[in-house]
């Protein structure tokens, strides 16, 4: 404390004022006892203050509660002369400022208010706060009980005045000052007349000190005193002999370390320089932190890896890069909690680190050991997304191989089998029409032969299913309509037979009407049907909801599920169920041939999912399967559209009904082969059509011309998308006209498109008929001209 007050002065007073030990000693016992006058002044008269306070607090507490106590019973007989009695006794008191007696409903019984003179008044009397505003009243409020049961008949309000004890404690305070004063001078007295003696020898060593410390080791202290300060001189002049002695000592060997230094300071660079040579060379990120986890060196490589500006490198404190490191990883927790179980681990590391954004890395972590021991950790950091990914993609791929070649070599034995089981069915089928027109009507042998014919129909159309798994070259040039082949379906027999067989099982359709058609095998097509909605019903014993739906899609960007869904036009088929699932386990081999946990003998062979696996196989298609169990199946088959019309099919209007007049459209579409359909379609419906291929093309075309409609794709990649691109052209040409194109349902997107003034909105891929009456509509063609 002495050294803090010293500085201070040291910073306040000029320099010169204060030179000597004994001026400074004097100075910081007298800061001393003066901060011990302060306080004496400050704390003893706050304390009386406060006790003096909580006297008159329980002395008011106590009158109030006396008081309240003796009128109690006169209060509840309503006898005011006896009330006013001990107000009278209450009033005696010299501090009592006012005194008021309520009733139980808050009428005043009696009253007493001193003066105005004592600050208190009468219309804040029943105000609680137990010190008035101007700090001259100290009130209270008290309860006034019937003493035999305690009821709470009235309130009692009493204030004493505080101007008494106010002057007890300003007189306090002028008594403490003055003795504060006089310890302070008398102090001050003491401490100029002790620092002369003790410091006068000290002045006699400072100046042979002073004399030393110039280079002059000759000098030696004089003192001579057998007091401590005589000690302290002969024990300096002890320590100035062994200097002196040492001194020699030193310069020589001083030159010799100033080489060892230069040379080992100069290998220490060269090493430095090598070891940050190697850091900087490596590929991998490298991190070296301290035994407390401070950072001592990073590469370059570190900060790219970690995406660190520049500014956390350079300046940033470790917390600021630890914090901005640990935002990006996808456990920060986890990877937290195994750096701290490092620190003091001598063990070498190995882990993989997730980010949010995807990126994977190896993390390395070994201790960094010297000849004391652990000094730190070395951190190493790699990253392997693109390996992972390409591990990833490769096993996917592998597993779609593996599926491939086992269904082909199930299809192959499935073949060889078929073969040899039509050679002895064909016996088995054959023989029992000829026994039966031998045998007379009412032979005995009749019922059996014919339940062995039976059986071999159904044996023959297990055979027949097995054909088709390992012909697998399903001719599938037909022009058909998937609408049509469900309803042909649905009025079949044995579509009825899956009916009966499931009461409880409601069945739904919902097909789109302008569903565009495909190539394929009506037959097999059927089956496939079949098959899955006999699936469907049989998922739910207790019964449910079978929905079929059609719907055409346009994907413009490959959709990863069972299978992968390329780029393309399609048309789906959705058969859903509400039933009991299939487990994660069961959905790997559902295709499988004579995979099944479905009732044997009446739900199948176990070959239906197979046939619906070569079916869509055949028709170059894809499957996606979606299940949760305990909810339900989706099962959603992917088939290629064909821009051929079926024979017998006819719009419902015709083509000149919707025809334009060669109004200019301009087509914005990121697909090549989807902008030249949309133009060959527009052209033919007489509009003369411009195709840009994104929308910032788009935009840029529009700066110097107008069109008279957008047909606008919403997905477009890379670039900006359909949104954006109809917001920009707005700003170009407010009102512009369009009609919004997608091959996803409608979005919120899309609606906020239309919301800017946007029209119809038509799903991908492009129908002629559904194009051109959108197109008409919007520019202006009322769509009862349409029929």
């Amino acid at each position: 404390m002495k050294k803090s007050l010293m500085r201070i002065y040291s910073k306040l007073l000029p320099n010169g004022w204060f030179p000597t030990v004994r001026a400074k000693i004097a100075v910081a016992i007298s800061l001393l006892l003066g901060l011990i006058s302060l306080f004496m002044f400050t704390f003893f008269p706050a304390r009386l203050e406060k006790q003096a306070v909580k006297a008159i607090s329980d002395k008011a507490q106590s009158i109030a509660e006396m008081t309240a106590f003796s009128i109690g019973p006169a209060l509840y007989f309503e006898d005011t002369e006896n009330i006013e009695e001990v107000i009278k006794s209450a009033r005696q008191n010299e501090d009592l400022a006012y005194i008021v007696v309520l009733d139980g409903s808050g009428g005043v019984i009696t009253a007493f208010n001193k003066g105005k003179a004592d600050g208190a008044d009468f219309a804040q009397v029943q105000d609680v706060d137990h010190i008035s505003a101007d700090g001259t009243i100290y009130r209270v409020m008290t309860p006034v009980m019937l003493p035999s049961n305690g009821r709470n008949i009235g309130q009692l309000y009493l204030g004493l005045s505080l101007r008494n004890l106010k002057a007890e404690v300003a007189n306090s305070r002028a008594t403490i000052a003055l003795v504060s004063l006089v310890v302070l001078v008398i102090g001050m007295i003491a401490v100029f007349i002790i620092s002369i003696v003790v410091t006068g020898h000290l002045s006699k060593m400072v100046e042979t000190v002073e004399q030393i410390s110039r280079g002059d080791l000759t000098q030696r202290a004089s003192v001579s005193s057998k007091d401590e300060v005589g000690h302290l001189a002969r024990a300096f002049n002890l320590m100035v002999d062994n200097l002196e002695s040492i001194q020699s000592e030193l310069e020589s060997l001083n030159s010799d370390l100033e080489e060892q230094v230069k040379e080992r300071t100069k290998a220490l660079q060269e090493r430095g320089e090598q070891l940050r040579g190697i850091l900087e060379s490596t590929t991998d990120g490298i991190l070296v932190v301290d035994s407390l986890g401070q950072i001592i060196h990073s590469n370059k490589r570190f900060a790219e890896m970690w995406c660190i500006p520049e500014e956390l490198i350079g300046e940033g404190s470790d917390e600021q890069l630890i914090s901005y490191v640990l935002e990006q990883l996808s456990d920060p927790d986890g990877f937290l909690s195994k750096v701290h179980d490092l620190y003091e681990s001598s063990e070498v590391s190995f882990d993989t680190l997730h980010f949010k954004d995807g990126r994977i890395f190896e993390r390395f972590s070994s201790p960094l050991i010297i000849e004391t021991g652990i000094a730190g950790r070395v951190w190493s950091f790699r990253n392997v997304t693109e390996r992972i990914k390409a591990e990833e993609e490769k096993a996917e791929l592998e597993t779609r191989l593996q599926r491939a070649e086992k269904m082909e070599a199930l299809g192959t034995l499935a073949g060889g089998v078929a073969h040899d089981l039509n050679n002895i069915l064909s016996a088995i089928v054959g023989y029992p029409d000829l026994l039966l027109m031998n045998l007379p009507e009412d032979s005995d042998l009749r019922k059996p032969i014919s339940i062995i014919q039976k059986s071999g129909e159904k044996a023959a159309a297990v055979v027949q299913d097995l054909l088709t798994l390992a012909r697998r070259g399903v001719a599938v040039t037909e022009i058909c309509n998937l609408n049509e082949i469900i309803l042909d379906y649905l009025g079949s027999p044995v579509h009825k037979e899956i009916q009966a067989y499931h009461p409880n099982v409601k069945f739904e359709i919902n097909t789109e009407e302008t569903l565009l058609n495909i190539l394929g095998s009506p037959v097999h097509l059927s089956k496939t049907i079949m098959n899955l909605v006999s699936n469907a019903a049989e998922a739910m014993p207790d019964g449910g909801n079978v929905t079929i739906s059609t719907r055409n899609q346009y994907v413009d960007r490959p959709i990863k599920g069972y299978d992968n869904v390329e780029k393309g036009d399609y048309v789906v088929l959705r058969v859903s169920d509400d039933g009991i699932g299939i487990s994660q386990e069961d959905l790997g081999r559902i295709f499988e041939p004579f995979y099944t946990k479905k009732i044997m003998g009446r739900s199948g062979t176990g070959l239906g999912m197979a046939v619906v696996w070569g079916t869509i196989k055949d028709h170059d298609g894809y499957i996606n399967v979606d299940s949760t169990e305990g909810e339900g199946t989706t099962f959603e088959l992917y088939f290629p559209v064909t821009r051929e019309e079926l024979v017998e099919g006819k719009p419902s209007l015709s083509i000149e009904q919707i025809m334009g007049d060669g109004e200019m459209i301009l087509v914005i579409d990121d697909v090549p082969e989807q902008r030249e359909l949309a133009r060959g379609m527009l052209e033919v419906l007489g509009y003369s059509v411009m195709t840009v291929p994104g929308g910032e093309d788009a935009v840029e075309y529009l700066r110097d011309n107008s069109v008279d409609l957008l047909v606008l794709d919403m997905i477009m990649d890379p670039g900006i998308d359909g949104l954006e691109t109809y917001r920009r052209i707005v700003e170009l040409h407010p009102g512009q006209k369009a009609v919004i194109a997608s091959g996803f349902s409608e979005t919120d997107r899309v609606k906020e498109a239309q919301a800017l003034g946007a029209g119809q909105y038509i799903k991908k891929p492009f129908v002629i008929y559904t194009l051109g009456v959108a197109v008409k509509t919007e520019l202006g063609m009322n769509a009862r001209q349409l029929s």
